[in-house]
Order: structure tokens, then C-alpha cells, then sequence
């Protein structure tokens, strides 16, 4: 079975500022290589999304609901209902994610 992926604006948001920052502080072509990636990776939870695991900041406070997959360093941060996937967030994995996604996801 074939699941729906749908990307939220506030990943949408995420995507960009990535490649923004990549093109600011690398290369347009280094950009463009992970922004491919990235969306390789999202268009891959069509099958077999429940792949993924839960973050370990979810889980420390009780929401494991969610699931993430990577294109290392990088998170995508999903759940998944019924037939159709919803990508929350694309967030750096070097970063200290814990109040970004609880304010994400439990506003």
C-alpha cells in the first residue's frame, strides 16, 4: 500500500532555511545536493513509513506518536494516519532539538 506524503508548511520553512544556509555558508551545488537528498528521503516514506523510530526527546515526554528516519546529519520528523504521512519538521541533528519539536508539536 501506498501512503500520501504531505510536507507542512513549517517543514516546508525548515527545507528552505537549510538550503539557505548551506548556499550562504558552503555551495549552491552542496544546497542542492542535500535539498535532493532530503526530499528522496521524504518521498520514501510513501512505503514502509513505519520504518522509522520514535525521537528520544519524545519519548522522555511521553509522545511517541511521532517517527523520524534521517539523511544524516539531518531529522525529518513525522507521524503517521491511517494512509497519509505528515513531515513536521527537517531539523539539523546537531542541534539540541528538545524545545523546538515540544513546542512544534504541542502547541
Amino acid at each position: 500500500m501506498k501512503f500520501k506524503v504531505l510536507i507542512l508548511q513549517e517543514a516546508e520553512d525548515d527545507i528552505f532555511e537549510l538550503y539557505m544556509y548551506i548556499q550562504n555558508h558552503d555551495s549552491q551545488e552542496r544546497a542542492e545536493y542535500v535539498f535532493e537528498k532530503l526530499r528522496e528521503t521524504i518521498i520514501s516514506l510513501d512505503s514502509l513509513p513505519g520504518r522509522g523510530h520514535c525521537p528520544p526527546e519524545l519519548l522522555r515526554v511521553g509522545a511517541p506518536g511521532y517517527l523520524e528516519i534521517h539523511f544524516k546529519p539531518y531529522r525529518i520528523i513525522y507521524e503517521v494516519s491511517d494512509s497519509k504521512v505528515f513531515v513536521h519538521a527537517v531539523i539539523d541533528g546537531r542541534r539540541d532539538i528538545q524545545d523546538l519539536l515540544e513546542r512544534r508539536l504541542f502547541r
